[in-house]
């Protein structure tokens, strides 16, 4: 009888141990394209957990001061989707090419992200 209940309570564990959370992300690229000086840079990358457990990202970070990203607030549940917000700065102008890392929960613990495009100085470039 004890070693029924020990392999019955391994089997429990076992399977609660293989729950976890899963980012999915819709895109992992963002491409600006070429934007005009000091426009929008405001940007989202949107996800679901596609896992059993609450998604819960515990930081963000870019690669450099000119990207501000903005974590989700609290826990992502099973099925939900959810977004990371990115700030580029358009007011430098020149290529954008930039890493936003993702820490979380998840199997998948550390997801690397790209935002690229280009910043024009003239607008009319653009309008053409």
């Amino acid at each position: 009888m004890k070693k029924l209940i020990f392999i019955l309570t391994l089997v429990v564990f076992g399977l609660s141990a293989q729950a976890q959370a899963k980012i999915e992300f819709k895109t992992e690229t963002i491409d600006y394209g070429a934007i005009a000086k000091g426009s929008d840079g405001v940007r989202v990358f949107e996800f679901t957990n596609t896992g059993d457990q609450e998604l819960i990202v515990s930081n963000v970070k870019s690669s450099c001061g000119c990207t501000v990203p903005q974590k989700p607030d609290g826990p992502i549940a099973p099925g939900a989707t959810g977004v990371i917000k990115v700030k580029y700065d358009t007011n430098r102008v020149g290529p954008i090419r930039k890493t936003v890392t993702v820490y979380s929960n998840a199997t998948e613990s550390t997801k690397a992200l790209k935002i690229k495009g280009v910043v024009e100085n003239d607008k009319s470039v653009l309008e053409n």
